[in-house]
């Protein structure tokens, strides 16, 4: 799923944005068990195709076109665009957000892929190692950051990678290392000698770590901002809200590739 145009929670679904107060109704959008608004505008509507070809796919989505009831929850309309390509082992998906708004776009940007472990069904999830390399974690409260980010505590220190098998996380990790502009996490099947490796661009500063229950599978999302953004920054954190100025765009990307483990 593509989390826009913010990813994870936003506390009640209530924020403030330029003297005005924006409310996010259950009835038109996705809610936790809390009330909070969960993961944007786009992930429960169709996108346009606009492109494709042998290995290629290109999807549009435009809230004010896609999801015009959605169009006042927000501060501005918005255009994502979303090219996927298959090059030989990999998956590269070259992401494009534009305003096409006369007024500023506040947004954050998260994706939400799960790994379904082992890697081959030869192996076992318990032979299995996730590995991210983030050295903070935001603290929480029902799922939604205080403000306050600490050191990473040993159960959610994934620097060194840890079995699959003793993950219970749901959890916004942050302080991603970044070498040469690309944040990277893996996951390693010892068994199978394969590994599967997550490569972004550096934007994506958080990493959502999240082990559903009773299933084996990890869910790895980069974000480019923590959880409730909008009403962090509004209390002066430093959340990685990003504001886009009317008629500006940005370019972002992600790789997943499969390959044998390298020992």
């Amino acid at each position: 799923p593509i989390l826009f145009p913010f990813p994870n929670r936003i506390r009640g679904g209530r924020f403030t944005w330029d003297g005005r107060e924006y409310v996010i109704p259950a009835e038109s959008g996705r809610h936790d068990a809390m009330g909070n608004a969960i993961h944007g505008f786009c992930l429960d509507r169709p996108w346009r195709v606009t492109s494709q070809g042998e290995r290629f796919a290109v999807g549009q989505f435009q809230l004010s076109v896609d999801a015009p009831e959605r169009r006042s929850l927000w501060p501005a309309d918005f255009i994502l665009e979303f090219r996927y390509e298959v090059r030989a082992n990999t998956l590269r998906c070259d992401i494009r957000i534009e305003n096409p708004d006369s007024v500023p776009l506040p947004w954050g940007l998260g994706t939400h892929p799960y790994f379904r472990l082992p890697l081959d069904e030869a192996s076992q999830p318990e032979r299995c190692m996730v590995q991210v390399p983030a050295a903070r974690e935001w603290v929480l409260i029902d799922g939604v950051p205080t403000g306050e980010i600490r050191e990473v505590s040993s159960e959610k220190d994934l620097r060194a990678g840890e079995y699959f098998d003793v993950l219970k996380l749901d959890d916004v990790l942050t302080d991603v290392e970044v070498i040469d502009n690309v944040t990277t996490y893996a996951i390693f099947d010892e068994a199978a000698g394969l590994q599967m490796v997550h490569r972004s661009g550096a934007e994506f500063r958080e990493c959502v770590v999240f082990t559903p229950p009773n299933r084996p599978c990890v869910c790895l999302e980069p974000y480019t901002c923590a959880t409730d953004a909008i009403n962090l920054q509004a209390r002066g954190v430093d959340a990685g809200l990003r504001v886009l100025p009317p008629g500006g765009q940005t370019k972002l990307w992600f790789e997943i590739s499969a390959s044998a483990l390298i020992v």
